[in-house]
């Protein structure tokens, strides 16, 4: 029996390769070279388009720690990335066409492997894995649709920046509720009116990411305005909206302040924190600069920043398992972007355990789910568990993982506790697939 994989990108390729490496047969469809999408020109796999930075190598980091859980998975893409490796300081970058050259030639050395160049238009029947990526369309976009049941989230999507806990400076911020009513459960961001002001003319005039698309349908921005273009609508109408101040009364002072930002918890364990009405598509280095400004984010670690941006993504907390099969029909597994997991290696990583799943389902063997307490298995968890609200793509991050018996107060000493038990669950699981 054979495993269908749906794209020959970075999951379809660490799918594929995990497949192949336990036996088991594999049909690899990749459209490339008879057609290729807007933003692919490559001919092989594995081609990375929008950087050649697979950032951090450090352990400590979220980036890193990932990494170096992938490879005790023995990940094809990171082995071949360190071939095509090129000079960037603590990060793993990498020559495109090489990545993409090396990749290839591993993928096709496994005579288990039938690579088909061909656009798929409908789920083949069988055990299959999508790996389709973000920008799955046609045929193939409405059989995903049919067969999950739930509508696709395809559109510009504006999402608001999420805080690391730990980074907010809490001598210029405080617990509470507006008047007071209910529990303390967000944190309140306080600005003087000479604070506001200048991140207001900051703000207005931040550069943003250019769109592609016409985003000027109101349909599209009903409910999810970006914050610098509500600014823009006047100098005191973000205080009548986001960083409206009215019903919060300042602990420290005993009065009400000029205008606040509320921060809203984003996950159980409270690591995360959600800037409240902060939809933005500034670029990352201006997010970070403009709002930074806010003095209780003036050390703040943005563990995602805002986006928007055309995205085809299924609803994974509602539709997949934790083993990234469908709730409703276990032959089809999902991996990489599709799935709402953001970045590159993030994608391999998911790629990696959809494809040692896919055949363990066919060798009859019981399906892996990775401990929470680890990077790739806290990332898994975070896209199949529901109860989020409106659900958005994640990147690996300390927030999301279970910190739970971590008892270092330092947080470098935190993350390096972290990794080493992290990589120490990994090894194990590793060692017995």
């Amino acid at each position: 029996m054979k495993v269908n994989v749906i794209g020959g990108g970075l999951a379809g390729c660490e799918a594929a390769y995990h497949i192949a490496k336990m036996g088991v047969d594999v049909a690899l469809y990749e459209m490339k070279p008879k057609k290729f999408s807007p933003v692919h020109h490559l001919e092989g796999l594995c081609e990375l388009v929008c950087s050649n930075s697979l950032k951090s190598m450090e352990k400590t980091s979220a980036s890193g720690l990932l990494k170096l859980e992938m490879e005790e998975f023995d990940s094809v893409v990171l082995k071949c990335a360190k071939i095509a490796q090129v000079p960037a300081g603590g990060a793993l970058a990498v020559d495109r066409e090489v990545l993409s050259r090396e990749v290839t030639k591993v993928i096709k050395s496994f005579p288990n492997i039938e690579i088909i160049h061909e656009e798929v238009k409908k789920i083949p029947e069988g055990v299959s894995i999508v790996a389709s990526g973000p920008l799955t369309e046609g045929p193939l976009y409405e059989d995903i649709a049919k067969r999950t049941g739930e509508e696709y989230l395809n559109f510009y999507d504006a999402a608001a920046p999420i805080i690391e806990a730990d980074s907010i400076d809490m001598d210029n911020a405080y617990f509470g509720a507006r008047y007071g009513k209910g529990t303390a459960d967000y944190i309140n961001c306080p600005l003087t009116k000479e604070e506001y002001l200048a991140f207001y003319e900051n703000l207005i005039n931040a550069e943003t990411i250019p769109l592609k698309e016409n985003i000027e349908n109101p349909k599209v921005f009903e409910g999810c305005m970006p914050v610098e273009i509500m600014a823009k609508r006047g100098v005191d109408t973000l205080r009548f909206g986001p960083l409206k101040p009215v019903g919060l009364i300042n602990p420290k002072t005993g009065k009400e302040d000029y205008a606040v930002l509320q921060l809203r918890q984003d996950d159980v364990a409270k690591t995360m924190y959600n800037m409240v009405g902060f939809q933005t598509n500034l670029k990352w280095g201006e997010q970070k600069r403009v709002f930074s400004m806010i003095p209780a984010l003036k050390n703040a670690v943005f563990l995602r920043y805002g986006v928007m941006h055309r995205n085809t993504y299924i609803n994974s907390p509602k539709v997949l398992q934790k083993t990234l099969n469908l709730k409703s029909d276990p032959n089809v597994f999902f991996a990489g972007q599709i799935t709402g997991v953001e970045g590159y290696m993030e994608s391999a990583a998911c790629g990696i355990i959809a494809g040692i799943n896919a055949a363990r389902l066919v060798l009859g063997k019981e399906m892996l789910i990775l401990p929470q307490n680890t990077m790739m298995g806290a990332l898994i968890n975070y896209i199949t568990t529901e109860g989020k609200g409106d659900f958005q793509p994640m990147n690996a991050n300390f927030g999301i993982i279970d910190k739970g018996g971590i008892k270092a107060k330092n947080k470098k000493e935190r993350y390096a506790e972290i990794a080493d038990r992290s990589l120490e669950t990994i090894k194990k699981i590793a060692q017995n697939i």
